[in-house]
């Protein structure tokens, strides 16, 4: 088991990861890629803007 953050900001880009291998780090950015839009729209929902 591992994690990874990810910014979102100006353009998605890998922070950190722990425990996981490349692939996994490449599949989680490209879900996080795929999603930006619904991410920083529910992140703006729940902190505010």
């Amino acid at each position: 088991m591992g994690e990874a953050k990810f910014w979102l900001s100006p353009e998605v880009a890998l922070a950190d990861s722990v425990g996981l291998t490349g692939r996994q780090v490449a599949g989680s950015q490209d879900v996080v890629e795929r999603h930006s839009g619904e991410i920083r729209d529910a992140w703006f929902r729940h902190f505010g803007a």
